[in-house]
């Protein structure tokens, strides 16, 4: 029996785990694929408060360093479901069953698809949804990035120092990132902005040929020749599976306010996958530590 069972190894979950510890709560942590989440892929991180500046594999290995020197546990495993069994939680993964007081889910969310022809079919060859993973395969090729957020102009940045041009295509006349990062691009040569569009199709057999793309102010359509097709318009949570647990919006986000207490007694969220305005990696460092001390307050509670 675990004091606190994380669900998910980002930064919430991560951090959620070291406040755990430090109030001497015993700690799980399950990750399905690899800790650090989504911060991984990032090249350099510049705005997190302390760190003028390191790349988002160090920061997620030094978390997760961190998390483990204070002896949490982890466990590398699908989490299938959670259930109710009369004052703790278990928690049912693929390959077994753990039992904890508290749980927190911290699951974060994916990528977002275009879903649009041809997207599932070239995944894999052309279409990526990690410039930093993927980048330099396309080195002296040209490629679009398509989304207008700090995710779409750091790819768009990073592409640019492999790809021979790079199209950044947005449905808006304008970025939603950083104007430091926009104004960057626009010295890059080898960076062209595509506004007002939307892609329609993506062309190709074996591979990304190029794009179709609606001018939806002009309503016309055009094609853009490019071998790779870097998708960026955000992310979607992934907790269908906890549905019959806690409440969901109509999006999907777990609902939660700044408490990151959900609508079941034992069971708090924290980070990307939870109802919220802003989705950074301070936000999700909150989230971990405000999660944690909610729990660790209502183990102390049911234990008086």
């Amino acid at each position: 029996m675990y004091d606190v069972i994380v669900i998910g190894a980002g930064t919430a979950g991560m951090t959620a785990g070291i406040y755990a510890r430090r109030a001497g709560k015993t700690v799980l942590i399950i990750e399905e694929k690899n800790y650090g989440g989504q911060i991984i892929n990032t090249p350099e991180v510049e705005n997190y408060p302390g760190i003028s500046k390191v790349s988002g594999f160090i920061f997620a290995n030094n978390l997760y360093n961190q998390t483990r020197e204070l002896g949490a546990e982890f466990k590398f495993e699908e989490v299938i479901k959670i259930q109710n069994n009369s004052g703790y939680k278990v928690v049912v993964t693929n390959k077994t069953k753990y039992q904890g007081k508290t749980v927190i889910i911290a699951t974060g969310a994916k990528n977002r698809p275009l879903e649009v022809n041809n997207e599932d079919k070239l995944t894999g060859a052309g279409v990526s949804y990690c410039a930093t993973c993927d980048g330099a395969f396309f080195r002296g090729k040209d490629v679009a990035v398509v989304g207008g957020g700090n995710t779409a102009l750091e790819d768009a940045l990073f592409l640019s120092d492999y790809c021979n041009l790079v199209y950044v295509v947005h449905r808006r006349n304008e970025f939603r990132g950083e104007k430091g990062l926009t104004d960057i691009l626009k010295e890059k040569g080898n960076v062209k902005f595509v506004f007002d569009s939307v892609v329609k199709s993506i062309k190709g057999e074996q591979s990304v040929e190029g794009l179709e793309i609606l001018n939806v102010k002009k309503n016309t359509l055009s094609e853009i020749k490019v071998q790779g097709a870097f998708i960026a318009i955000g992310q979607m949570p992934d907790n269908e599976k906890f549905s019959d647990m806690v409440e969901l919006d109509g999006k999907g986000y777990i609902k939660a306010d700044e408490t990151c207490t959900t609508n079941t007694e034992g069971v708090f969220v924290a980070g990307d996958c939870r109802t919220k305005q802003v989705r950074q990696l301070t936000t999700a460092a909150s989230d971990g530590a405000v999660a944690a001390l909610a729990a660790c307050s209502y183990i102390n509670k049911i234990n008086q």
